[in-house]
């Protein structure tokens, strides 16, 4: 894990004129927060690399998926008014979009 140091918090007016040693210093591990007055408003962190490209089928066998996960659902289309809407509408018209 990697240590993070919060010891600095800055003006967005002296984060413009540091920008360079502030880079510097979150590239170390340190933690800058840049302040808009007395609010905090960003922070300033080193960037990682993600540790691994991921591969298609790393979760094969972990995630599960019924049958019937695409059939429609008679209480979700309730809920939206699927049901109201397609009955109300001739099939001859076209809905607008």
């Amino acid at each position: 894990m990697t240590k993070i140091r919060i010891s600095a918090a800055v003006t967005v007016s002296e984060a413009k004129a540091q920008l360079s040693s502030l880079i510097r210093r979150a590239t170390d591990g340190e933690e800058i927060v840049i302040r808009r007055g007395r609010r905090p408003v960003a922070k300033l962190i080193r960037y990682d690399e993600p540790s691994a490209r991921r591969q298609m089928g790393d979760l094969r066998g972990q995630i599960w998926m019924s049958d019937d996960f695409n059939e429609p659902d008679e209480e979700i289309e309730r809920l939206f008014g699927a049901h109201d809407r397609s009955s109300q509408r001739s099939t001859s018209e076209t809905p607008r979009l």
